[in-house]
């Protein structure tokens, strides 16, 4: 018998490849068998994303350096956690699209303001509406990651001992974002039941990421308060001029390509 994944040889009594650890499948696919695979990933107690989730919480570190150091059979693989985010996050744009319709209306104040910029002038406002946010949110979530992870690499190798690269940043900066974005996904639900606005609730949510943010890097790099919140700050003001450039190539672009009229 050869493993279905890298064509290992195998004895009749594995239940993993010791090639490539792969788990042996020997039943046909049936509904009894899918149910008892989702019930092991996701429902049981003692389930791979309950342990990830809940861990990524408790003691981020294991988690993410554990991945990175080699440990990757206790928790979800980082690229699945993210996948899972992102199914996660069109869930709830269809959801909103679907029911919550009015709670994607911007304020009246702030729908005047615009409204009352000079269309002879570019205005970089007109277009912007939040299903913009929303149709896109998905692609937003996954740029924004190697953006975030260049932030944190340049700050703690300028600033910190050479401890990740810049790879090793990415499985930090896409555990954290896979976190962030299920937990948005759910309380944005949560709180739209309630009939707040979903910029309201945007706003809402946002402190609290920066703050897990700053929580995952001190128990990452086992730096004081301090320290954390130095590198934390410079971290921010890295990524805003990062996506300053970025934003203002695109204007570029988007300037000389005819998208603006002047």
């Amino acid at each position: 018998m050869n493993c279905k994944n890298c064509n290992n040889t195998l004895k009749a009594s594995q239940k993993f490849c010791d090639e490539c650890g792969a788990k042996i499948i020997q039943n046909r696919l049936k509904p009894k068998v899918i149910a008892q695979q989702i019930n092991e990933q996701f429902i049981s107690i003692d389930n791979k994303f309950l342990r990830t989730f809940i861990d990524l919480f408790r003691q981020p570190e294991t988690v993410i350096v554990g991945y990175i150091n080699g440990t990757r059979k206790k928790y979800i693989d980082v690229l699945q956690y993210f996948a899972i985010s992102l199914t996660l996050a069109g869930i709830q744009v269809f959801l909103i699209n679907t029911f919550f319709r009015d709670a994607l209306d911007f304020t009246p104040e702030f729908a005047k303001a615009i409204e009352n910029i000079p269309e002879k002038n570019i205005n970089p406002m007109a277009g912007l509406n939040p299903d913009f946010f929303t149709k896109y949110q998905g692609l937003i979530y996954i740029l924004g990651v190697p953006v975030s992870s260049l932030a944190t690499w340049l700050v703690y190798y300028i600033f910190a001992n050479k401890r990740f690269n810049f790879t090793e940043h990415l499985v930090l900066n896409l555990y954290y974002s896979a976190q962030i974005i299920i937990i948005t996904a759910v309380f944005s639900i949560l709180f739209l039941v309630t009939g707040m606005n979903y910029l309201i609730v945007s706003t809402i949510l946002g402190l609290p990421t920066f703050i897990y943010l700053a929580y995952v890097l001190k128990h990452v790099f086992k730096e004081d308060f301090w320290n954390t919140i130095a590198k934390f700050l410079i971290v921010m003001a890295f990524y805003v001029v990062i996506y300053f450039i970025i934003i203002v190539i695109v204007f570029i672009v988007l300037l000389f390509s005819g998208y603006f009229k002047i």
